[in-house]
């Protein structure tokens, strides 16, 4: 089977000029669990630009590309609860073609179907946001995955971001109090609309602001911005047996040290680990299956911004140019 992918061959800059285009590739044959999504629409992520200009990722071509929503056209031998025809959404995985493309291999396992009310351009550009942020909350941090079942404020580094955005609603739907940190008009009008009780400016001093809301200490810490710069400052605000997650790559040494006598924990969170190292994948799909009822029940909204549509490689040169660009709130969707 042969799909029309949108790629390149060696990672490239922006201001390098326009390095996408249109391949042919035979996909690979099915294993047990797989199938094949005619994709619908794919939202584009900061990890793609940053894939982009390192061109790492698949073998040549380069394709990638997470989010996605398709249409499923061929199912493997032990494919369960998914038929040919069902839509579903899913947030992919670093080993195979990504979702620049017309058609692609997925593990079943990690996909959810997506009830025909919920529009496809809204529901592509939740899926990897919403894992990284469920996984955090839920998995890494302990907390509990109920509505209202847990006590406690959070505070949200970076809370207008994608994961930021996500991680506010799920906080809020848990049970937690939540302060996001957000320096623009538009970005704190969009936190607030994600839910967070509280906005504080990133670009101020941060544990003075806190200190006026009546906080000198938290129980749950999420940085999405820039560990180096906030690690320290966070683990002084921590609270005894609290937890300090950070989805960001560290360029120094993180010194745990600091969060010893606390007894405090800290938390990376890669949303690739499971794929990556083929360890409890199913529960990737099933993270899904709980972002589709939480936007069938509203009590999720979609994260989606922007939609530009069309297949080619100016199109994606253009997605990538806003997504590179740090100024947009929400998330950007590419509609096939």
């Amino acid at each position: 089977m042969i799909s029309r992918v949108i790629g390149f061959e060696k990672g490239f800059r922006l201001s390098d000029g326009n390095h996408f285009e249109t391949y042919e590739v035979m996909l690979p044959k099915l294993n047990k669990f797989d199938l094949v999504v005619k994709n619908l629409a794919s939202s584009i992520n900061p990890v793609d630009t940053k894939l982009r200009q390192s061109g790492k990722g698949t073998s040549q071509p380069h394709v990638l590309g997470f989010d996605s929503v398709g249409i499923v056209t061929h199912l493997g031998s032990d494919v369960k609860n998914i038929e040919i025809g069902d839509r579903v959404l899913f947030a992919g995985t670093t080993k195979r073609f990504g979702s620049y493309s017309e058609s692609q291999v997925v593990d079943s396992r990690i996909v959810a179907k997506l009830s025909s009310g919920i529009p496809t351009d809204e529901a592509a550009a939740m899926p990897l946001t919403f894992i990284t942020a469920y996984e955090m909350l839920f998995e890494k941090m302990g907390l509990f995955p109920k509505e209202n079942q847990n006590n406690g404020t959070i505070l949200i580094i970076n809370g207008a971001g994608g994961v930021g955005s996500v991680a506010t609603q799920l906080a809020k739907w848990a049970g937690l109090t939540v302060i996001a940190t957000a320096s623009r008009k538009e970005s704190k009008e969009w936190s607030k609309r994600m839910g967070a009780d509280h906005i504080i400016d990133h670009h101020k001093d941060l544990t003075k602001q806190l200190k006026k809301i009546g906080y000198s200490s938290l129980p749950y810490i999420l940085i999405l911005h820039s560990t180096d710069r906030y690690f320290e400052e966070m683990s002084e605000l921590l609270e005894p047996f609290g937890h300090l997650g950070s989805i960001v790559e560290s360029n120094k040494d993180v010194d745990l040290a600091k969060l010893k006598n606390k007894s405090g924990s800290f938390d990376w969170e890669y949303m690739f680990a499971k794929t990556d190292y083929d360890f409890n994948i199913a529960s990737q799909g099933k993270i899904l299956e709980l972002l589709v009822q939480l936007m069938q029940e509203q009590k999720i909204q979609s994260t989606l911004t922007k939609i530009i549509p069309g297949f080619s490689p100016e199109v994606f040169y253009q997605a990538h140019q806003l997504v590179e660009e740090d100024k947009m709130i929400g998330k950007l969707v590419v509609h096939y």
